[in-house]
């Protein structure tokens, strides 16, 4: 099989696309022949050597047919997709025509979705689905915050929040894209910049129910002062980086009765976890009938990852980055 191989970390260069061995048949784990996959920043992480884990093959998600179910789960030619379970971390990834993937990571769906545009959906909604209604509780009528809206992520959490019936308050460093944000269902899109917080209390001087944070711990602290007592704040992201918030005092800072709460989506298909607490038929359904805008920004075939990196370091894609096999 052809797969995209890291041997040094570095740039998009060190990306390259070798012949490897078909990997195996293993009792656990499902065969996937590769017809599309998302691209996320965890992947560029990964190429640098800045995440904890990275395999030689990355990616952490993909949409494809079974080549093979040793356990008979699911049967040669259906269509499925599969998200974390390791991928890309501690096991070979999606990077490739081929993947093993544990069997607890795979949702057989049905669809006449492109596949480019299948693949913007699993990563980004399952993410943006248990955070919203699982982290956050979120309930039709509340409002919430999304801040770092324009990513892949926020623009899957502004999609599904507006669907059902909340109202979205997102969040962009790039005013020319609020018209996109709106096309998603957001009912104002506010600039992120560091007073960000202090005109979300102007709006609503009680403070918000909920926000879903996923610039990360540059702004977590800032974005608690704007919710309310027993509201609620989700951080499932760190597109402002990773580092560790400096000098945090949670007496001093943590506003009293806001329920602070994190999602990491490396937890999908471990027991506390399972990828059942996802309703990914119905999403895929959604997005079908046009109820959801899942849509690939920019799609690229496998012999161009190098400039789909590029792109999803330049924040320019305005969306989910999908390569197709």
């Amino acid at each position: 099989m052809r797969a995209i191989v890291i041997k040094q970390y570095g740039g998009p260069d060190v990306l390259n696309i070798e012949e490897r061995p078909d990997p195996s048949r293993r009792a656990g784990h499902v065969l996937i022949e590769v017809k599309a996959f998302g691209v996320n920043r965890a992947e560029t992480h990964m190429r640098e050597g800045t995440w904890p884990e990275a395999t030689e093959i990355s990616g952490i998600e993909c949409v494809g047919i079974v080549k093979a179910d040793p356990d008979g789960r699911l049967i040669p030619g259906q269509k499925v997709v599969a998200l974390m379970g390791g991928m890309g971390r501690t096991i070979n990834g999606s990077y490739a025509e081929l993947t093993n993937v544990p069997a607890s990571n795979v949702v057989p769906v049905e669809t006449n979705l492109a596949w480019e545009h299948l693949a913007a959906i699993p990563e980004s909604y399952a993410t943006a689905w248990v955070a919203l209604f699982g982290n956050l509780d979120l309930e039709s009528s509340q409002t919430v915050v999304i801040r770092g809206a324009t990513s892949a992520l926020g623009r899957a959490a502004v999609d599904i929040a507006a669907h059902a019936g909340a109202r979205v308050i997102a969040s962009t460093r790039n005013p020319g894209r609020a018209a996109s944000l709106e096309a998603l269902g957001a009912t104002q899109v506010l600039l992120e910049e560091p007073d960000l917080p202090r005109r979300v209390r102007d709006l609503h001087p009680d403070g918000i129910d909920a926000v879903l944070e996923l610039v990360g711990n540059s702004t977590v602290v800032s974005s608690l002062t704007m919710v309310r007592r027993h509201g609620r704040l989700c951080l499932a992201g760190f597109l402002g980086g990773s580092s560790p918030i400096r000098d945090f005092t949670p007496m001093a800072q943590l506003p009293s009765g806001v329920h602070f709460s994190f999602f990491g989506s490396f937890m999908f298909g471990t027991p506390a976890f399972p990828i059942s607490e996802v309703p990914m038929q119905l999403i895929v359904d959604r997005v079908e009938r046009g109820l959801y805008k899942a849509k690939a920004a920019r799609v690229l075939p496998f012999e161009e990852i190098r400039e789909a990196h590029r792109l999803m370091e330049a924040n320019t894609a305005n969306g989910k980055i999908v390569v197709r096999l």
